[in-house]
């Protein structure tokens, strides 16, 4: 079980003692009782920091930003900072490492176990209690969540708010942590690819028409890659950006800047969007479903991304974000790999 003062008095220390920049955990949104995101600076913040089942977002993502401010500064504090990490962002950070986007004395990983469950999902939870303000939701054991709302108190079971993530979850505790609280315990899931099998039994015009109604419904607003720890390219190839304009910069040079994609929200750009994606995350994403979470539009994203973690394990046996010493997917291979795709 996690004790949440031990991971606060964790906090302290590393600040106190200045072995960390910083502290990037959750704070407790007073608005709605749910946590975000949270940088804590001095130890006698760290008494803020609050983990309960709405910690669904991944942390990881931060990492992209610090190294991005590093290099901007001309003189950065190249302290590493903490990160408060639960299975699926370790993993995340993980992915980070063999790519060698980060160093492992980048960041210091405090690690929280799941407490057997996981996290909410926010849709679910605001079906569950209708028309109630909520204040708090807290670990009610291995198969529920303590849920207060204006109304009092009620107990849910935890299945029927758990994100989608979370029931096929491999390991719902840090696979890579500097300090650990919680128990390395496996919720046993409905299957790793649950939610893939069944849209897998359609016909392809089936499929077609399925994805043609989720793609039609994107604005390209480009939440899911903003908020995903994969995108951490400086110019995405299909939304091109840095096109680097001085004085002398002619008109043909700016026409001719490649544009792989439009902006314009319109099928087969959205699907060429989409496609594009997924393919770049093929034994990269680690399920943590926040693309699918920030969707304005509810594209069920997971399903691109899920199919091709089945791919990727189905195919080459390879699990993501396991080993920071394993090279990644696209940079390995085994003699005995499929070779069907060559012709």
């Amino acid at each position: 079980m996690v004790k949440l003062e031990e991971l606060r008095k964790e906090a302290r220390r590393l600040l106190a003692e200045g072995e960390v920049r910083c502290i990037i955990g959750y704070l407790r949104n007073p608005a709605d009782g749910k946590a975000v995101p949270g940088f804590i600076r001095k130890p006698e913040e760290a008494d803020a920091l609050v983990w309960d089942p709405t910690c669904f977002h991944n942390l990881a993502r931060f990492l992209v930003d610090e190294k991005r401010r590093k290099a901007r500064e001309k003189n950065p504090d190249t302290r590493p900072v903490g990160l408060v990490v639960k299975g699926c962002d370790s993993r995340a950070v993980v992915v980070l490492l063999q790519e060698k986007f980060i160093e492992r004395g980048d960041v210091v990983l405090l690690g929280l176990s799941c407490e057997k469950t996981g996290v909410v999902d926010e849709r679910k939870l605001a079906k569950a209690v209708p028309g109630r303000a909520l204040r708090q939701v807290e670990f009610g054991g291995e198969e529920e969540f303590l849920v207060t709302t204006e109304d009092g108190q009620v107990r849910i079971p935890a299945g029927d708010v758990l994100a989608d993530r979370c029931l096929e979850c491999p390991a719902n505790f840090p696979v890579l942590s500097d300090w650990l609280q919680g128990e390395k315990t496996k919720r046993a899931p409905a299957g790793l690819f649950a939610s893939v099998e069944p849209f897998e039994a359609r016909s392809t015009e089936e499929k077609w028409d399925f994805w043609l109604t989720q793609l039609r419904k994107c604005v390209r607003c480009y939440a899911c890659r903003s908020v995903c720890p994969m995108c951490y390219c400086d110019e995405c190839v299909v939304d091109t950006i840095n096109l680097a304009v001085t004085p002398d910069t002619t008109a043909e040079e700016k026409a001719q800047k490649i544009r792989w994609v439009e902006k314009s929200p319109v099928d087969s750009e959205n699907i060429f969007y989409h496609l594009v994606r997924a393919l770049h995350l093929a034994g990269r994403c680690v399920d943590c479903g926040e693309c699918e979470r920030a969707c304005p539009v509810n594209i069920p994203l997971r399903q691109l991304n899920k199919k091709m973690e089945k791919e990727a394990k189905t195919l080459f046996g390879y699990d993501v974000g396991f080993d920071p010493d394993t090279p990644a997917l696209i940079s390995c291979f085994r003699d005995e790999d499929p070779q069907d795709f060559i012709r």
